[in-house]
């Protein structure tokens, strides 16, 4: 049917006869000559029918539309002078057409190929979209991604094995898409949030090294770079530790940057401690790219009468930090009321701030309304603290520690764009030494920071069992540019230490058995030492192809209110499917029956 993609033809191919096929992307009427730019997956090559060599050709030409499907055979010539387009891999080339075929007309899209159309319709029309040269080259760059990780890892003597995508709910952190079960009716499959248990099993089965490009389903709150079903790279090991693992992904994320970027990543990636990195960028996934840094100042106004500062201070759970922002001293009153609406969104009740308009004057050069409250020895250790020179301006987070970190983490990345002061370069990190516990603000118990599975530093249960709230984790997180793109950990290998993190969870004998019953007594037949890592393969592309959303590396996505309007999911089904599954819908009152 064609002999060439029309993105191949280049000056080599001068006065042969080929043939192309695509999708005119842009017609144009010269003084009786007719220029079609016809396009396919590889690119665009500009086609000529000229009426002197088949009238009838051309008759048929001068009905072409926008995004037909055409098939055209001819002869390749250069184009004439001063018609070259140096921005075309084909721009020295044109096609004379000899034989036209119409072989599918279109009616006039929704939306043109260089038209700005909402997110809404573009999702509407994807088939559409998908055909814009960006949306192709996204795909096209997934496709090399993913191609580089499975050759990496073959290399390396892992094996791609499927798990199931019809399983039992387990707690993981999200809500889980369940699916009922016509053969039982009243029971529940659930989709996987990810095949963690599997992937164990699969270590205890001898295999040795796993992996998988699998699709993940969490029920959850969407944003920018979430979706209810969403694609990781599933790694698991044996007889590995934690600083064989990370050095291997290390490796294989160099690699793949190198292969399909040609972008050469640090090596070694930095470290940085989980406490490291929430003292210094509020956040365990910070954006290195961003030179700006949170200084505590607790100390420092443990003392004042500002009760603000004073109270968290002095409170074990609270934190008080500084932000410099180099040249901020600009900054309006407008433009700091609306920094203060945006820490808010993080639960921040206010944002002090001192401008630092002549940094040699001491006091008298500083201004804010907070300075009247404090003393000349903390506004003196403020400003060295900070390293705040003259045009500087310092915000302040005073709260509770968690709320502090998120707001100014988040306020760190904001100014830092608003003020151009983000590098443009690749900053990959690892962030190591997690705590196993932390303690639900609600409840008082103890949740694991990551997941039940993932081991403890100590080997002794006991020990775990005295004193769960200063146990470190053998997790650990890969994080690029301000995005976690992996996260994996050494996995409990032991029945009494799964046990002990149980009891530790609240999870009963009862429940464990119930729910994990069959990893427990897998651990009972001799399971090796075994961990691995799980990378969010929308997340990683995304940001290698500098897009802004996950959904613009996904063919075929959901919206932020997890629907489809391509498809019109999720939909309606009728009551006979509801009955073969054992399900009564309740109906709110007054909705149509």
């Amino acid at each position: 049917m064609r002999s060439h993609y029309c993105g191949e033809i280049d000056r080599s191919l001068i006065d042969k006869t080929i043939s192309v096929a695509g999708w005119i992307h842009r017609r144009r009427d010269h003084g009786g000559v007719i220029f079609v730019d016809l396009r396919d997956r590889e690119g665009i090559l500009q086609v000529v029918f000229d009426p002197s060599d088949d009238p009838e050709m051309f008759a048929v030409a001068e009905g072409l539309r926008s995004e037909f499907v055409i098939r055209v055979s001819g002869r390749v010539r250069h184009r004439p002078d001063g018609t070259v387009n140096p921005n075309m891999p084909t721009g020295e080339v044109e096609l004379l057409a000899a034989e036209l075929e119409v072989m599918s007309p279109s009616e006039t899209p929704p939306f043109h190929h260089d038209e700005h159309a909402s997110e809404e319709l573009r999702l509407r029309y994807r088939y559409l979209d998908l055909r814009r040269e960006q949306m192709l080259g996204n795909l096209r760059l997934r496709h090399e991604v993913t191609r580089a990780l499975r050759r990496f890892l073959d290399e390396e003597g892992f094996l791609d094995v499927e798990t199931p995508m019809l399983t039992r709910s387990t707690p993981e952190g999200a809500r889980d898409y369940l699916v009922p079960s016509r053969t039982f009716p009243g029971r529940f499959f659930s989709l996987p949030q990810s095949p963690q248990l599997f992937k164990q099993l699969l270590m205890i089965s001898g295999l040795d090294r796993y992996y998988q490009i699998v699709r993940c389903f969490r029920d959850e709150d969407l944003r920018a770079d979430r979706q209810p079903e969403f694609t990781q790279l599933d790694i698991e090991t044996s007889f590995m530790d934690e600083g064989e693992i990370t050095a291997l992904m290390e490796r294989m994320i160099r690699e793949i940057f190198r292969e399909v970027m040609e972008v050469e990543l640090p090596d070694p990636f930095p470290r940085l401690s989980y406490a490291e990195s929430m003292d210094r960028f509020g956040t365990d996934r910070p954006d290195l790219r961003n030179s700006l840094e949170l200084q505590e100042v607790a100390d420092l106004v443990a003392d004042v009468e500002f009760k603000v500062f004073a109270g968290p201070a002095a409170d074990p759970a609270g934190r008080v930090a500084a932000l410099r922002v180099p040249g901020g001293s600009s900054l309006s009153r407008k433009e700091i009321d609306g920094y203060t609406e945006f820490v808010g969104r993080y639960g921040a009740r206010g944002l002090a701030y001192i401008k630092v308009n002549d940094a040699a004057a001491g006091r008298e050069g500083l201004q804010s309304p907070i300075l009247k409250f404090l003393t000349d020895d903390a506004v003196a250790g403020i400003m060295s603290r900070t390293a705040a020179e003259s045009g500087d301006l310092v915000f302040f987070g005073a709260d509770k520690a968690r709320v502090v970190n998120d707001a100014l983490g988040a306020l760190r990345d904001k100014v830092a764009s608003d003020f151009g002061m983000i590098e443009e370069s690749w900053r990959p990190a690892w962030i190591v030494d997690f705590p196993m516990f932390e303690r639900d603000e609600d409840t008082g118990r103890w949740i694991a920071l990551h997941h039940p599975f993932t081991a403890p530093s100590v080997n002794d249960a006991d020990a775990l069992r005295e004193d769960p709230g200063t146990a470190i984790s053998r997790a650990y997180d890969m994080v690029l540019n301000g995005s976690e793109i992996g996260g994996g950990s050494i996995r409990i290998h032991t029945r009494d230490m799964q046990n002990a993190v149980f009891r530790l969870l609240d999870i009963d004998e009862q429940e464990a058995e119930e729910k994990f019953g069959f990893l427990l007594d897998a651990l009972r037949y001799g399971a090796p030492p075994h961990g691995g890592i799980a990378f969010g393969l929308d997340r990683l592309v995304m940001l290698m192809a500098g897009a802004e959303s996950i959904r613009d590396v996904i063919a075929f996505p959901k919206t932020q209110t997890a629907s489809c309007p391509l498809t019109n999911a999720p939909g309606d089904v009728d009551e006979q499917q509801l009955r073969e599954v054992g399900i009564r819908l309740r109906r709110k009152p007054g909705a149509e029956t």
